[in-house]
C-alpha cells in the first residue's frame, strides 16, 4: 500500500487531508517539529479511524534533507504546512533529491511561478512535483477548463472565495492574507497589466444559495495562470470574502491604512484572528466559491458560464484538500508524467469533485447568454440582422463610431432636463461614438455624440423582451419588441432609484434600430416628458472600431 508522508497533518487543511488519505485506503505518516504532538496526532488518527494505519515521524522543514524524508518509508510527500507566500520550495527540493513524489496546496503567488525551475531535477529523478494542489490554482482552473470548453475567445474569467464565519483561520492562513493586504498587486483588467491595491474593491457576486455577498481583491497565483492559460481579451480576477460582512469590511479598511502608511499588519495576525472569531456569530457558516467566464462559444454567441460550491456548516476547509488528494490518487495510479509544474490543466473537474456530495459540499453549473438583451428578447434575437445582433451581443469592451443628426430639446424646461443628462443639441450633423461594457448581467453605455456625453446601464433582463436602462438616480423600464429586421424599444415604466413613479408621468421614446443599404447599423432615439416635450432626438448609423 502506498505511503503518505503529510507534512502538517495537524493543521486545519492537513487534517483532512489525512481522513481523505485514509478512507482512501493509503497509508500515512504524520509529521512534525515535536516529537509528542505529531506522536499525539498519529494515535489520535490511530483511535478515529482504526482501520486506517498512522505513523509519525519528527520532521523540521527548515532542516530537513533528503535522507530524513526517504527514511519515513513514503513514496508521496504532500507539504500542507504552509505559508507558502514568499518560501523557497526547500521540502520540494528534497522530494526531489529523494525520488520521492511531492504535492501541495500553495497559494503563494511567487511560489507556484517559480515552482517550474524545478521541472528538470523532477524529470531526472523520474517523480512527479505538483504545486497549488489547492482551491486556486488547481480547482479554480478544472472548472475554467470545462466551462470554456469549446469557446471561440474569452472575454473575462474571475473566480471568488467565501468562507464561513465559523471556518477555522489558522495562524498561516492570517499570516499569508496579511503579507499582501493593502500592498500592490498586479492584476490582468481592462486589457493590460496594471497593479492595485490586495484587498480593494467592494463587490458584490452571487453564490447561490449561500448569497449575495461581499469580496475583494486577493493575490493567488491564478491572477497569473488565468491570464496565460485561457488569454482573455479584457479582464482576469481572484477575489475573496470574509463572513460576516463587519469583518469584510474591517479587513477592507486596514488595507486602506497599510496602503497609506506603508506598516506591516502581518504582526497582528494573532489578534485579527481572535476578532474574527467573536465576529464570527454574526454571519453564516456556509462556506462557499464561485467561477465565472464570459466569451463567445463555438457558434458566434456571447455566452457567460457560471460554477458555484456550497459547503455546509464546517465543511468549507475539507475543499482546498480535495484537488490534493485527487493529485495523490492520480500519481498513485501513473496517469501523471513525471515533470514538476502547476497542478493546472492536470486533474479534470470530475477526478477533484468525485467525493464532494459525501463531504457536505454542493455544486451547480450554469451555461446561458452572455448578452442581456438575447435573454430577454429569446428566440426571436437570433432572428434580427447580424448588426443589430452584433452591437448588443459583442461581450466585454466594445467601440462603435460613426456619424449622427441630432434634434434639440422642444422648450425651456425641457433644455434645462436635457443638460443636465448630458443629451446633445441639435446638430445637422457630427460625430457619434458609443462604448459598451457589457459582463453579462449588465451593459455600460457611454455616448459621445456631437460633443455631448451622456451615459446609461441596461439591466435586469426579463422575459417577453424587458429591460431597465438607468440615467443615474432615474431608470425606465423598456419593452424591446423585434418587428421584421427592425428592433423597437418602448417606455412601459420608470422609477427614482427603486421607487416606482407615476405612469402618466413617465418619458415617453420612439426608438428603433435597423440596418442601412450599406448593412451598418441605424439607430432613431426620441426621447420626450409629458407637458414638457421632446428632450432629444438623435438618429444615425455606427460601425465597430474595437
Amino acid at each position: 500500500m502506498t505511503r503518505v508522508l503529510v507534512i502538517g497533518a495537524g493543521g486545519v487543511f492537513g487534517s483532512r487531508l489525512v481522513e481523505g488519505l485514509l478512507r482512501d485506503g493509503f497509508d500515512v505518516v504524520v509529521a512534525g517539529r515535536d516529537r509528542a504532538r505529531a506522536e499525539g496526532v498519529a494515535d489520535w488518527y490511530g483511535y478515529e479511524l482504526p482501520e486506517g494505519r498512522v505513523g509519525f515521524a519528527v520532521l523540521d522543514t527548515a532542516t530537513l534533507t533528503a535522507a530524513d524524508l526517504k527514511a519515513t518509508g513514503a513514496t508521496i510527500v504532500a507539504d500542507m504546512a504552509g505559508p507558502f507566500q514568499g518560501a523557497q520550495p526547500t521540502t520540494a527540493r528534497a522530494a526531489i533529491e529523494a525520488g520521492l513524489h511531492y504535492v501541495d496546496l500553495a497559494d503563494g503567488r511567487d511560489f507556484v511561478a517559480a515552482f517550474p525551475a524545478l521541472d528538470e531535477a523532477a524529470k531526472a529523478a523520474g517523480v512527479v512535483a505538483l504545486t497549488g494542489c489547492s482551491s486556486t490554482p488547481a480547482l479554480s482552473n478544472a472548472v475554467l477548463d470545462q466551462l470554456t470548453e469549446g469557446w471561440r475567445e474569452v472575454v473575462s474569467v474571475e473566480a471568488a472565495i467565501s468562507p464561513g464565519a465559523r471556518a477555522p483561520r489558522g495562524l498561516s492562513v492570517m499570516q499569508a492574507i496579511l503579507s499582501w493586504l493593502g500592498r500592490p498587486v498586479r492584476v490582468f483588467e481592462d486589457g493590460g497589466w496594471t497593479t492595485r491595491p490586495g484587498w480593494s474593491g467592494l463587490y458584490l457576486r452571487d453564490f447561490g444559495v449561500a448569497g449575495r455577498r461581499r469580496v475583494s481583491l486577493c493575490e493567488t497565483p491564478d491572477l497569473d495562470v488565468f491570464p496565460a492559460r485561457f488569454a482573455p481579451r479584457d479582464r482576469a480576477m481572484f477575489l475573496a470574502g470574509l463572513e460576516p460582512w463587519p469583518a469584510h469590511l474591517g479587513a477592507w479598511v486596514l488595507g486602506r491604512l497599510v496602503q497609506a502608511f506603508r506598516f506591516d499588519p502581518v504582526a497582528l495576525a494573532k489578534p485579527l484572528i481572535a476578532m474574527s472569531e467573536w465576529l464570527s456569530a454574526l454571519g453564516s457558516d456556509r462556506g462557499a466559491m464561485r467561477v465565472a467566464s464570459l466569451g463567445v462559444d463555438a457558434d458566434g454567441r456571447a455566452v457567460r458560464g457560471v460554477w458555484r460550491l456550497t459547503a455546509v456548516e464546517g465543511q468549507g476547509p475539507v475543499t482546498p484538500t480535495l484537488p490534493t488528494l485527487a493529485a495523490i490518487r492520480s500519481i498513485d495510479a501513473g496517469r501523471i508524467a513525471p515533470g514538476a509544474r502547476a497542478c493546472v490543466g492536470v486533474l479534470a473537474l470530475e477526478e477533484i469533485t468525485v467525493d464532494m456530495a459525501g463531504l457536505g459540499l454542493a455544486t451547480e453549473s450554469v451555461t446561458d447568454r452572455g448578452a442581456i438583451f438575447a435573454r430577454a428578447i429569446g428566440p426571436a434575437f437570433d432572428a434580427l440582422p447580424p448588426p443589430i445582433r452584433a452591437l448588443h451581443e459583442t461581450p466585454g469592451r466594445s467601440l462603435w463610431r460613426g456619424r449622427a443628426m441630432t434634434e434639440g430639446a422642444a422648450g425651456p424646461l425641457a433644455a434645462i432636463i436635457a443638460r443636465i443628462i448630458g443629451f446633445p443639441t441639435a446638430q445637422a450633423d457630427c460625430a457619434a461614438e458609443v462604448s459598451i461594457d457589457a459582463d453579462g448581467d449588465r451593459s455600460e453605455w457611454r455616448r459621445r455624440i456631437g460633443g455631448h456625453a451622456f451615459s446609461s446601464v441596461l439591466s435586469h433582463p426579463r422575459e417577453g423582451g424587458r429591460v431597465r436602462e438607468r440615467f443615474g438616480a432615474t431608470a425606465m423600464d423598456l419593452r424591446l419588441t423585434p418587428e421584421g429586421e427592425r428592433l423597437v424599444y418602448s417606455v412601459e415604466g420608470w422609477r427614482l432609484g427603486p421607487i416606482p413613479l407615476p405612469r402618466f408621468l413617465a418619458p415617453s421614446t420612439r426608438a428603433h434600430e435597423q440596418i442601412d443599404a450599406e448593412d451598418r447599423f441605424v439607430f432613431d432615439v426620441e426621447i420626450s416628458m409629458p407637458l414638457i416635450g421632446r428632450l432629444v432626438r438623435y438618429r444615425g448609423w455606427l460601425v465597430r472600431e474595437v
